[in-house]
């Protein structure tokens, strides 16, 4: 038995995409090689493609008016969730950045900030509506507020400087406001994200919330920034080019665009309610009085 165990065979993991709930490879079959820091080939990667992206929309927006119908404090269980699984998972999410070419200490550090940033965005689920609420003074005999409400799908293309912490930004900042997401998560770090797209799938998230594709920006950001059934659009990085087009391309449905540099995730302002904010619209009711 022994000699049979010394022989055995690691069962080695395949990397797919995380789409309206199920782990699909990409319709293409394409996919691109992941090296470790020795130039070893450690994964084969699924290079989503722009039909990928597309079913990804459509189980996005099947998913979101349920969604953004769940109570404030039913995002917050869930978003709690989402972090308790991932410290269930720690060393997994260790193991798979020191793989990819970071120390431990990096490692350990990134998994930290990513989960406790889940907790953070938790608390504001039933909070942000009435820190950015208001009453509106009006010259008219009515009565006139405004409160924010989801603005619907959004398209994320994921910061590629670190594995974890900018993908949690966008999902979490996305999905506590009420909306669906699809996210690129580019080539340099993905192992990280399908693992997360694991722990999505075992923390009550309903299917098609949250969609993860991996593959490339280059190829994917101008379909992505010009789909018509794209509400709003996260740019992480540091790419001038690329964010011209995007905002060029967002300008034709009128999607709002929210842009972060790499350096954004190593600041203080990471966390913050503003950035739940940018993905919202804010809708204004009146109401006669004193007639």
């Amino acid at each position: 038995m022994s000699e049979i165990t010394s022989k055995r065979i690691a069962v080695a993991k395949t990397y797919k995409l995380f789409v309206d709930g199920k782990f699909p490879r990409t319709e293409s079959g394409r996919y691109f090689k992941l090296a470790d820091a020795n130039g070893m080939v450690i994964a084969n990667i699924c290079q989503a493609s722009r039909k990928d992206f597309r079913d990804a929309i459509v189980a996005a927006r099947k998913a979101q008016p349920a969604w953004a119908g769940s109570t404030a404090y039913n995002k917050g269980q869930i978003l709690y969730r989402i972090a308790e699984v991932m410290e269930g998972r720690r060393e997994q999410f260790i193991d798979e950045f020191i793989i990819q070419g970071f120390d431990k200490k990096s490692a350990i550090e990134e998994v930290n900030n990513a989960i406790d940033l889940l907790i953070y965005f938790a608390g504001w689920s039933d909070k942000y509506q009435a820190v950015f609420s208001s009453v509106n003074p009006v010259a008219t005999s009515h009565f006139n507020f405004s409160h924010p409400e989801p603005t619907g799908v959004v398209a994320a293309i994921i910061c590629s400087a670190q594995p974890l912490v900018p993908l949690v930004h966008a999902v979490a900042t996305a999905i506590v406001g009420g909306n669906s997401i699809v996210a690129l998560i580019q080539e340099k770090y993905p192992l990280t994200a399908i693992t997360f797209g694991e722990v999505l799938h075992s923390s009550d998230v309903p299917a098609g919330v949250v969609n993860l594709l991996t593959g490339f920006a280059k190829e994917l950001a101008s379909h992505m920034s010009s789909h018509m059934d794209v509400n709003a659009i996260i740019y992480q990085g540091d790419d001038k080019t690329q964010l011209h087009l995007i905002e060029n391309n967002a300008s034709l449905n009128v999607k709002r665009v929210a842009k972060y540099d790499s350096a954004y995730f190593l600041g203080d302002e990471l966390r913050s309610p503003y950035p739940i904010v940018v993905l919202q619209e804010l809708k204004t009711t009146w109401h006669p009085i004193g007639i």
